[in-house]
């Protein structure tokens, strides 16, 4: 699919606009419908008598509708301003990044659509009532299911009580942007080992490709780039990945051959926004989690409990990649490369999910205690040595900070220990026996 109507999708889908939009304009259709049906006679009505319809007169029917409409106008109002509060303290405590979870939230979203095509359907169906003087029309069946709509606004605003309560909750923000870091995993593994790119000196001689644009990569056609390259006999080296900044005049790229039209296949093939786009961005959603660590380790804050939460979730998500393949970016046709598109590694990914929360956590005993204790339950699972290699060189790091940043030498102690047990059970991790006299020491908590 073209990077550019992927990245119109990708925007559409987490717009806060679009779902009650939607209702507003179901709640029109509903009322035209249900008045069509009324006019026409084909539920019958009890007048004055026993129904279990509406079967009052156009006096009281307006008196009605004006109060559904009235009153889903104002709570509208009243749920838009709790949805802005909960953002501004999304925003001060979890970071500003985090607010399009809040706003592609669908509960939020269809609370407000509910309130609002109420609403709008109050009013299509008040326009057509009419009193005796002006020639006596009263939508019956349209009015009952107003009233319907009216009492399940009631229990949408119950609704929309308690999930704010639980979506401003940080254990909460937490599993949801956990969930997105494993959605972005889960899209980014390969089935098989991908090839290896070539080598830099392969590149020494390729001429650089300029884009005048200005933004943040957020979509890429590589399928149609490589074909693009396959057919001009050239192979492409990008030099930017998903994510990165393009400034105006910057190569973009690599090309062995020469070829017209290479600067404008690239920009047909990318789209670029004014942020940095999250979905299946691997990296982008770590550092989301990143973020709500290292604000909760901040002395306005102060909350280190937060920030081993979010150690436990990267754990976890490394865990999960154990055993599987990453793609290397390139891409080939009829068995050549045309194709090489930077890509995020095992390494650069640890890099990103440990560096910032271990340096924000220097001098705190239990921050570093715990970032230990969750890089030694990834070594566990993964088998790869190249991988293995590492998770050491971040406890090696954790080490170095340890000895430098704690006085109470018990503290320093607890954390030497820590180390050990990751040093033993990497010793032993071909070895059953030891690694799981290695693996009881790491699961004792005295």
């Amino acid at each position: 699919m073209n990077a550019r109507i992927r990245q119109g999708l990708e925007q559409l889908r987490e717009s806060f606009w679009l779902v009650p939009a939607v209702m507003v304009m179901l709640g029109i259709g509903l009322a035209l419908a249900l008045l069509a049906v009324d006019r026409r006679g084909w539920v019958p009505v009890s007048v004055g008598g026993s129904s279990w319809l509406y079967n009052g007169g156009g006096t009281g029917a307006r008196t009605l509708l004006g109060a559904i409409a009235s009153s889903t106008i104002g709570v509208a109002g009243t749920v838009f301003s709790i949805t802005i509060a909960a953002l501004s303290l999304a925003a001060g405590q979890m970071g500003p990044r985090l607010l399009r979870n809040f706003t592609r939230d669908r509960g939020n979203q269809f609370t407000l659509g509910a309130f609002l095509g109420t609403f709008s359907y109050a009013l299509m169906v008040l326009r057509s009532v009419r009193t005796q003087q002006e020639g006596a029309f009263t939508p019956h069946v349209a009015l009952s299911f107003g009233m319907l709509l009216a009492f399940g606004c009631v229990a949408t605003l119950v609704y929309f009580v308690g999930h704010m309560a639980s979506r401003i909750n940080v254990d909460t923000v937490i599993d949801l942007v956990s969930a997105d870091v494993t959605e972005a995993f889960d899209a980014w593994v390969v089935d098989e080992a991908a090839p290896a790119p070539a080598e830099d000196r392969a590149w020494a001689e390729a001429t650089p490709v300029a884009d005048g644009r200005s933004g943040y990569l957020q979509q890429l056609d590589a399928s149609r780039l490589a074909d693009w390259a396959a057919e001009h006999g050239t192979a492409l080296r990008l030099l930017v990945r998903r994510g990165d900044y393009i400034a105006p005049g910057a190569p973009i790229a690599l090309i062995t051959v020469p070829v017209e039209g290479a600067a404008e296949a690239i920009a047909q093939a990318t789209a670029l926004g004014a942020s940095r786009g999250t979905r299946g961005d691997a990296e982008q959603t770590v550092r989301q989690l990143v973020e709500v660590a290292v604000r909760a380790l901040s002395p306005g804050i102060n909350d280190p409990h937060t920030a081993m939460s979010v150690l436990d979730r990267l754990g976890a998500a490394l865990c999960g990649l154990a055993g599987k393949h990453l793609p290397s970016g390139v891409h080939r046709r009829e068995g050549r490369m045309v194709l090489w598109v930077p890509v995020a590694t095992y390494k650069s990914l640890c890099a990103v999910m440990f560096h910032m929360i271990r340096q924000h956590a220097y001098g705190n005993a239990a921050l570093l205690i715990k970032l230990a204790d969750v890089l030694t339950v990834v070594l566990s699972t993964e088998p790869d040595p190249a991988r293995q290699a590492v998770i050491a060189d971040h406890i090696g790091q954790l080490e170095v900070d340890a000895a430098r940043s704690l006085a109470n030498e018990h503290d320093a102690a607890e954390v030497r220990r820590r180390i050990r047990r990751f040093q033993a059970l990497r010793a032993a991790h071909d070895a059953p026996q030891a690694k799981a006299q290695a693996l009881l020491g790491a699961h004792d908590h005295t």
